[in-house]
């Protein structure tokens, strides 16, 4: 976005400017358009920013973060996961949860880019695919920050990755994602086998993540 700001017309004053909304970027670049025809050219900008909550947790390539629910199952219609990462290698997973009736959901990263798969189970597996893959961006492993959004709604998803979204329907029958027991951040671990992993864990830092509404690092740091 682009604003014009006028400045002080004295030596000392001090000229205030608030916004109406706050905004995130990752640079501010100031350009002066204009200043006193009788005197040289003088800059001096101070930002002030906003409150801000900060949960993070950080993956070391051999670990994952456990959330485990209340029940046995979870089966629900309606799911939205948020978070942003920023990651040191090109592949690793993100977060992942299955059910034994072949329900599952993951995001991990594959040479950079992100990939969302998910599979709500069919009435009729033998005869079906109901697996869903979407991939989006690129370069995501250069260690800045990025966001994730992932919105769904029965059989319809929106996944968004730093503001471009991919909007799609699931295949199969279902509109229930079923998950047993827990779901994990960073790797799959492999039952009765601790410290070790299904696939490539996640080496780099999650921050602010939720599901459904959990602050799931927040619990953890809580215990």
């Amino acid at each position: 976005s682009f604003q014009v700001f006028t400045g002080n017309s004295n030596a000392d004053s001090v000229v205030h400017h608030k916004l109406l909304h706050s905004m995130k970027a990752r640079f501010l670049r100031f350009i002066p358009l204009k200043w006193s025809a009788g005197g040289r050219i003088g800059l001096r900008v101070e930002v002030f920013g906003c409150s801000y909550k900060s949960d993070i947790a950080d993956f070391d390539g051999r670990s994952s973060l456990l959330y485990r629910f209340n029940q046995k199952l979870m089966s629900t219609f309606k799911d939205v996961v948020s978070l942003k990462f920023k990651s040191m290698q090109g592949d690793g997973v993100l977060f992942h949860g299955e059910g034994q009736r072949g329900d599952y959901i993951t995001l991990e990263l594959q040479k950079g880019k992100l990939s969302l798969h998910l599979n709500l189970g069919d009435s009729n597996l033998h005869f079906s695919n109901s697996h869903t893959s979407v991939t989006l961006g690129s370069l995501l492993d250069d260690q800045h920050w990025h966001s994730v959004l992932i919105e769904r709604f029965n059989k319809q998803v929106n996944f968004t990755v730093d503001k471009h979204t991919q909007h799609f329907r699931t295949k199969g029958d279902s509109d229930h994602l079923d998950i047993d027991y827990e779901l994990s951040f960073g790797g799959i671990p492999v039952p009765g086998k601790p410290g070790t992993f299904q696939r490539k864990n996640f080496h780099g830092c999650i921050e602010n993540l939720y599901y459904n509404g959990v602050n799931i690092i927040d619990l953890a740091k809580r215990r």
